[in-house]
C-alpha cells in the first residue's frame, strides 16, 4: 500500500540498444508503458535527426489513411473496431504498408475521377433530355396564332413581309432556379425588350457531380433576332453561369435526339450502378482494416519519434537512451528488452544501467480505475512534487464525505446513488460505445466518485433525518404530550396552533431519538434556530479536525526527506497554535454539550463571546459566567503558548537555517594559532567533506540570501497563522450550504408537490400524476445537477485550499511514459 500514499520512486536510466535491435526494444517498451524518454538531442532540429525520413513515411502513410478514412465516412459505412491490439510491424514490412496504402490511394482516386466524370455526363445527359421535352412544349405553343401574332412585333414591318412566315433565332439551356428573377431582368434591360423567354421547373432535383448536393434548376429557351441580340444572349447565360445546349429546329430531329438521350442515359445510368458497386465493395473491405492500419501505422511513428531522442554511438552500432522509470518495474524493464531483442534476432544484449543524479524526478501514483478520479482531482490543483505525501488516499473518504454534509438528504442521496451504481455496473458496455460527448465522459471518469458521494449523503440525509425536505419517524419521536381532559394545560394544546415544546418539563421529553435529528422537530416553530446552532458547530469541528490532520500529515513529510528543523521549528508550532486556540474550542463544543442538560441549557455562556473575550484577555465582565473553573488561566495560557509559537516559526528557524549554512559553508571548523575549536568534523574529515560535498553544494545549492529567507519564512507564518482563522471560517460553508440545500427542497415541496396533494377525486390523482413529473424534473435539474455541482464545488474548494496546504506543495511534474495505450483505447484520431 506505500505507493498509494507516495508517488513511486523513480530512478533514471541509460539504454544501450544495438541498432538492429532497437525498433523491436522500442516497441516492447512502448507496449507496457512504464518508461519515459528524455530528449538527449534537445539542440538538434528535428529535420536533421537520424530518423526523420522513417517519420515522413509514417506521416505520409497516416495521410493516405486519413483520406481511406474520409472515403468510408462519406459513404456512411461504419468502420469496424475489433479491439485488436495488432504487433507493431517490422521495419521491412513499410514498404509493403505503403504499397498497399499507395494502390488503395490510387484505387480511390480513380474511381473518383471516374465517377465525377460519369456524373457529369449523366448530369447533361439529365439536363439535355428535359431540355428537348420542354422545348417541344415550348415550340408547340408557338404554334398558337395569337402567340405567332405577339411574337411578330419582334421584327421591323419595312423589311420583312408581315404575311411571311416567322424566322426567329433561339438558344436553350438550363440554370439555377434561384437565379430565374434577375436572369429574367437582365435579359430585359440589356436586350431592351426584343427577346422572348420562357422556362419551366425540372420537378426532381439534380446531383452536383463535384459536391454531391442536391441542386434545382430550370429549363429555359430564348427567342431573338440577328446575330447582335444572339451574342449579348450568350453572354449573359455566361455570366448567370447557365448551361446551353444545342436543339434542333425540327420536331423530327428533337424526336430522334431524345430517343438517342434516353438511350445514353440508361446506359450511363448502368454503368454507374456498376462504378458505385465497385466504390462500395472497396471501402468496405477498407472498412475492415483501417483501423488496425491506423495503429499499426501511428505505432510506429511513435517508436521513430523516440528513438530520434536517442544518441548515436560513434560507431553507428548502438543507440543510448535515457529513461526514467519506477524501480519496482525494472524487472519488467528488463524482460521487454529482452524480449525485443530476442524478436530482432540479435545476439547481442541491450543493457540497462541504473545512474546517479541530482535531477528531480517526474511523480509517479500508480492508480486504478476506482482511485483514478480521485488521483486526478489533485493533479488538477497540481503534481505533487517528488516521494511527498499524496492526497488522493485520503481524499477517497474525506471529498464525498464534506459533499455529503452539504447535500445530506436521503432521497436525493439514493437517486444519486442509483445513477451511479447504473455507471458502474454497466461500465464495460458503455466504454466499448466509445460515447464521444465530452460531458457524458466526463460524468463517466468520475463514476465511483459520485457513487461514494451519493452514499454519503445517505448516511448525512439519515443523520439530519431529511427526506425531500421530510422527516420519517421510524422509531417514533422522542417528545410525547399525551394530555388528558382535566389536565390544567389541556385547553392550551388543544386551542393553541403554534407551540414550542419546553424539554424542561416533566414527562414532555422522554430521551433523545435513537439516530439522527428527532422528526419533531420538522414541525417545530424554532427548527431554524435548532438547526442552525447544530450545523455550525457541526462545520467548525469537522473543520479544524480535518486541517489538524493535514498538519498531522506534513510531519511525515519531514520525516521522510529528513529535515528535523521543519519538524521541531515547523510542525511543532503549527500543531501548537491551532490545537491551543481552534481544537481548544472544538473541545468548548464537547463540554458544552456534555455539561448542560435541558433545564440548564437557557444559562450556558455563548462559545463566541468566550472565544472573543479568549482573544481579548476580558475576564472581568460579571454577566459572563464561566464554563468551568479556571477557565481565565487555562485560555490566558493557551492564547501566550499560541503566541510564542509564532517567533518559533518566524524567527528563530531563519536564524537556524542561516546558521546550517554557515556551518556547511565553514566546515563547522575555526583553527585559532593551530587549535582546533568548535563541534565540527576533523581536520581530515573535513577535506574529505570539502571534496565530496562542498563542490556539490557549490554547483548546486543557490547561495543562501538572508533577506529572501526571511521574507519567505514571515510570508509562511503570517499565512499560516491568519490562515487557521479563516480557513476555519471557510469550512461554515458546510453549515450554509446544508441549510440552503434543506431550504430549497422545502420551498420545492410546498410551492409545487403540495398542490398535487390537495385534492383526492380522480382529478385530484390526474393532477397529482402531471405536479408529480414537474417535482421531478424540478429535483433532477435543480437540487440534484445543480446543488451537487455547488456542493461538490466547494467540497473542492475546502480539499485544495484549507486543507492541501498544510502540508501538499504540488510543484513536482507528472510522470509521461511511453505507452500505446492511448492507440488501443480508439484514440487514433488526431
Amino acid at each position: 500500500m506505500g505507493e498509494l500514499f507516495r508517488s513511486e520512486e523513480m530512478t533514471l536510466a541509460q539504454l544501450f540498444l544495438q541498432s538492429e535491435a532497437a525498433y523491436c526494444c522500442v516497441s516492447e517498451l512502448g507496449e507496457i508503458g512504464m518508461v519515459q524518454f528524455r530528449d538527449l538531442n534537445p539542440d538538434v532540429n528535428v529535420f536533421q535527426r537520424k530518423f526523420v525520413n522513417e517519420v515522413r513515411r509514417c506521416e505520409e502513410m497516416d495521410r493516405k489513411l486519413r483520406f481511406v478514412e474520409k472515403e468510408v465516412k462519406k459513404a456512411n459505412i461504419p468502420i469496424v473496431d475489433t479491439g485488436e491490439n495488432p504487433e507493431v510491424p517490422f521495419p521491412r514490412d513499410m514498404i509493403d504498408l505503403e504499397a498497399t496504402f499507395e494502390k488503395l490511394e490510387n484505387e480511390l482516386k480513380e474511381i473518383n475521377t471516374n465517377q465525377e466524370a460519369l456524373k457529369k455526363n449523366f448530369l447533361e445527359l439529365t439536363e439535355l433530355k428535359h431540355i428537348l421535352r420542354r422545348t417541344q412544349q415550348f415550340f408547340d405553343e408557338m404554334e398558337d396564332p395569337s402567340l405567332l401574332e405577339e411574337s411578330s412585333i419582334l421584327l421591323d414591318p419595312n423589311e420583312v413581309n408581315r404575311a411571311a412566315p416567322l424566322r426567329l433565332g433561339f438558344v436553350a439551356g438550363v440554370i439555377g432556379r434561384e437565379r430565374i428573377p434577375t436572369f429574367e431582368r437582365m435579359l430585359w434591360r440589356v436586350c431592351r425588350g426584343n427577346v422572348f423567354l420562357r422556362q419551366a421547373d425540372i420537378e426532381d432535383p439534380l446531383e452536383d457531380p463535384t459536391t454531391g448536393d442536391q441542386v434545382h434548376k430550370s429549363v429555359f429557351i430564348i427567342f431573338f433576332q440577328g446575330d447582335q441580340l444572339k451574342n449579348r444572349v450568350k453572354k449573359i447565360c455566361e455570366g448567370f453561369r447557365a448551361t446551353l445546349y444545342p436543339c434542333p429546329e425540327t420536331p423530327q430531329e428533337r424526336k430522334e435526339m431524345l430517343a438517342g438521350v434516353n438511350a445514353r442515359i440508361d446506359d450511363l445510368q448502368m454503368v454507374l450502378n456498376q462504378t458505385e458497386d465497385h466504390r462500395q465493395r472497396v471501402l468496405q473491405a477498407a472498412a475492415k482494416t483501417v483501423r488496425v492500419w491506423f495503429i499499426k501505422v501511428r505505432k510506429m511513428k511513435a517508436i521513430y519519434h523516440t528513438l530520434n531522442l536517442c544518441n548515436i554511438d560513434v560507431t553507428q552500432k548502438c543507440l543510448i537512451a535515457e529513461v526514467w522509470c519506477p524501480v519496482s518495474d525494472l524487472d519488467s524493464i528488463q524482460f521487454a528488452l529482452r524480449r525485443g531483442t530476442e524478436k530482432s534476432g540479435s545476439t547481442v544484449p541491450s543493457i540497462l544501467n541504473r545512474m546517479q543524479t541530482k535531477q528531480t524526478p517526474p511523480t509517479y501514483n500508480k492508480t486504478n480505475k476506482f482511485t483514478s478520479g480521485f488521483q486526478n482531482i489533485v493533479d488538477a490543483y497540481g503534481i505533487g512534487s517528488y516521494r511527498e505525501i499524496n492526497p488522493a488516499p485520503y481524499t477517497i473518504i474525506t471529498f464525498p464525505f464534506l459533499f455529503a454534509v452539504m447535500f445530506g438528504d436521503l432521497g436525493h442521496g439514493v437517486l444519486m446513488t442509483c445513477a451511479a451504481l447504473y455507471l458502474v455496473l454497466r461500465e464495460s458496455r458503455l466504454m466499448a460505445q466509445k460515447n464521444d460527448n465530452e460531458m457524458f465522459s466526463m460524468v463517466f471518469a468520475g463514476r465511483y466518485i459520485i457513487l461514494l458521494m451519493g452514499v454519503f449523503s445517505v448516511y448525512t440525509g439519515i443523520i439530519y433525518n431529511d427526506c425531500f425536505s421530510k422527516s420519517l419517524n421510524v422509531f417514533g419521536s422522542g417528545w410525547s404530550v399525551r394530555p388528558m381532559f382535566g389536565d390544567p394545560w389541556f385547553e392550551t394544546l388543544n386551542g393553541s396552533r403554534v407551540l414550542q415544546l419546553d424539554p424542561a418539563i416533566d414527562g414532555v421529553f422522554q430521551g433523545p431519538y435513537p439516530i439522527g435529528i428527532d422528526p419533531i422537530w420538522n414541525i417545530a416553530t424554532n427548527k431554524l434556530t435548532f438547526l442552525n446552532s447544530f450545523k455550525m458547530k457541526m462545520s467548525v469541528i469537522l473543520g479544524v479536525i480535518h486541517m489538524l490532520f493535514g498538519v498531522t500529515l506534513s510531519l511525515f513529510n519531514h520525516l521522510y526527506f529528513n529535515k528535523p528543523l521543519n519538524i521541531y521549528l515547523g510542525f511543532i508550532p503549527e500543531i501548537i497554535f491551532m490545537s491551543s486556540l481552534f481544537g481548544y474550542l472544538v473541545i468548548l463544543v464537547f463540554y458544552k454539550w456534555l455539561s448542560y442538560d435541558a433545564r440548564t441549557s437557557r444559562h450556558a455562556p455563548s462559545l463566541l463571546i468566550a472565544f472573543i473575550n479568549m482573544f481579548l484577555f476580558n475576564y472581568s465582565d460579571p454577566t459572563i459566567q464561566p464554563l468551568y473553573r479556571g477557565q481565565a488561566a487555562l485560555q490566558s495560557l493557551l492564547v501566550l503558548i499560541a503566541l510564542a509559537c509564532v517567533p518559533c516559526m518566524l524567527i528563530v528557524k531563519t536564524l537556524v537555517m542561516r546558521r546550517q549554512y554557515l556551518w556547511r559553508k565553514n566546515l563547522g571548523t575555526q583553527n585559532f594559532g593551530g587549535i582546533r575549536v568548535g563541534n565540527g568534523p576533523t581536520e581530515d574529515e573535513a577535506e574529505i567533506i570539502q571534496h565530496d560535498q562542498l563542490s556539490q553544494h557549490s554547483e548546486e545549492e543557490p547561495e543562501f540570501n538572508f533577506g529572501d529567507v526571511a521574507v519567505n519564512q514571515a510570508i509562511h507564518t503570517i499565512e499560516y497563522c491568519l490562515g487557521c482563522i479563516s480557513n476555519t471560517a471557510s469550512y461554515l460553508r458546510l453549515w450554509a450550504l446544508s441549510l440552503a440545500h434543506a431550504q430549497l427542497s422545502e420551498v420545492l415541496w410546498s410551492m409545487v408537490m403540495r398542490i398535487g396533494l390537495s385534492s383526492r377525486s380522480l382529478g385530484g390523482f390526474i393532477l397529482l400524476s402531471i405536479v408529480f413529473f414537474f417535482f421531478a424534473v424540478l429535483t433532477i435539474a435543480i437540487l440534484l445537477i445543480m446543488e451537487g455541482l455547488s456542493a461538490f464545488l466547494h467540497a473542492l474548494r475546502l480539499h485544495w485550499v484549507e486543507f492541501q496546504n498544510k502540508f501538499y506543495s504540488g510543484q513536482g511534474f507528472k510522470f509521461l511514459p511511453f505507452t500505446f495505450e492511448s492507440i488501443l483505447d480508439g484514440r487514433f484520431e488526431e
